[in-house]
């Protein structure tokens, strides 16, 4: 069974966002705290960085393509981003 894509969105301790895609949303989330080797050494300076939004893609080609139009958003495009996520 091949695992769904994710689109997901970090919130760090220092407010910085971080965007990023993974197809083990578990096991990703392990290595940005640190708790298994790999994570980004963006998260890993400024912890705790909590999850604040995630989105299924269909595809990885989909994931990469979404992470870099967000990736483009100015920080108050992603605030909304994830602030819609939340309300719905």
């Amino acid at each position: 069974m091949q695992k769904s894509w994710l689109v997901y969105i970090l919130k760090c301790d220092d407010k910085s966002l971080y965007c990023g895609i993974t197809n083990d949303l578990k096991k990703r989330l392990k290595q940005h705290t640190g708790k298994l080797k790999g994570g980004a050494k963006y998260t890993r300076s400024r912890q705790p960085c909590t999850l604040v939004y995630q989105e299924k893609s269909l595809s990885r080609s989909a994931a990469l393509t979404r992470e870099a139009e967000i990736k483009k958003m100015n920080k108050e495009g992603k605030e909304a981003l994830i602030k819609s996520a939340s309300s719905n």
